[in-house]
């Protein structure tokens, strides 16, 4: 299952130093704006001590954990909506990405220019919020102007898809993100066809300086994180084997990139569960909800028609257990059907029909 996060944010906030780091790959990261002109992508794993806990009973030859992909999206400024910038790169790079990350500056350093003379964060994070929620205005109206002609037939689709565009018209032009509303089922299958921006789901990293304290972009409903990129670099660039050290010596249980891998993840609705065995110990995504024939076709398309049951432990009890073959004894093994719901950390055997 390939999901994405686009990074975005104002010039200079940390972007693509955060991406060097979430990623490894070498970018620029230059004190200008602008730097970042195509997206650079990277696939970045998803930590989880599950994994490294089914791996030491099974000791299979292979340990493979799930993954997310980040974009690294050039800078936005204000006018982007209407071609500032690079705004129509940046926001049709958006458009593909299944979330958003927004990277806010709240770190003082003279040497890096702020593109709006000062470092505010709130002023930041809504200048980039009205950029998203102009777009979208504009790509509603330009449907709208074709479906109110179209509506003079009198087909019922059109009229019910008229409404909700006059709906999220007049949310959007109260500065208010489409996120916000709430669609039912058929409702949502239209709302998809319009692309919008501000219905992704969104995470604010809160890009800040060691010594940073008080309210975190007070008033925000959706996830923030605080991460210190500077610090984060430094961590990152230890040996693998020093970072650990080093985190719990600066007091942190885990590190900053790693907190907003793991809410990246639960943003965009993710679950995982595990394959495990002599050859293989693997972390496989799915949507939260997903019924078994559908986790079985994570593994293959072709196990969704073949599939037969699924044989399906926690993986708590697995790791007590010690063994797959103790789990069976105790019995603690189920079997279950096509209308089974995986649940989060669920060990599975899926048996199929071939």
């Amino acid at each position: 299952m390939s999901l994405s996060i686009g990074i975005v944010g104002l010039p200079n906030v940390g972007k693509s130093t955060l991406f060097n780091i979430l990623t490894k790959k070498c970018v620029d990261a230059a004190n200008y704006p602008f730097c970042t002109i195509e997206p650079n992508v990277g696939i970045v794993k998803v930590p989880d001590f599950r994994l490294d806990k089914l791996a030491a009973i099974s000791k299979p030859a292979k340990v493979i954990a799930t993954s997310i992909e980040f974009v690294d999206i050039a800078g936005l400024v204000a006018g982007a909506s209407k071609g500032e910038g690079l705004g129509n790169k940046f926001l049709a790079h958006i458009r593909e990405c299944d979330a958003i990350c927004e990277v806010v500056r709240d770190f003082k350093d003279a040497n890096v220019i702020h593109v709006g003379g000062k470092v505010d964060p709130v002023d930041d994070k809504e200048t980039i919020n009205m950029e998203l929620i102009l777009a979208d205005l504009a790509t509603v109206e330009k449907r709208l102007e074709k479906t109110r002609r179209d509506a003079k037939s009198g087909d019922k689709d059109i009229i019910a898809g008229n409404k909700i565009l006059e709906r999220i018209l007049e949310h959007l032009a109260a500065g208010k993100a489409a996120r916000e509303l709430v669609f039912d089922e058929e409702e949502i299958i239209f709302v998809k066809t319009l692309s919008l921006l501000t219905i992704k789901p969104i995470i604010y990293l809160l890009n800040i300086d060691e010594g940073h304290s008080g309210d975190v972009l007070p008033g925000t409903k959706e996830p923030v994180i605080k991460v210190n990129v500077k610090l984060e670099e430094e961590i990152a660039n230890l040996p693998e084997e020093d970072q650990a050290e080093y985190i719990k010596e600066l007091g942190l249980e885990q590190s900053g990139l790693d907190k907003l891998i793991q809410s990246a993840y639960k943003t965009l609705g993710l679950e995982t569960f595990f394959t495990t065995g002599a050859d293989e110990t693997r972390a496989w995504t799915i949507l939260k909800g997903t019924k078994a024939p559908q986790a079985a076709g994570v593994i293959h398309t072709d196990f969704i028609k073949g599939f037969v049951r699924a044989e399906v432990i926690n993986w708590e009890k697995f790791v007590e257990c010690g063994s797959e073959a103790k789990a069976k004894e105790l019995g603690l093994i189920r079997t279950e059907g096509k209308d089974y719901v995986f649940q989060d950390g669920d060990v599975t055997n899926f048996l199929i029909n071939r």
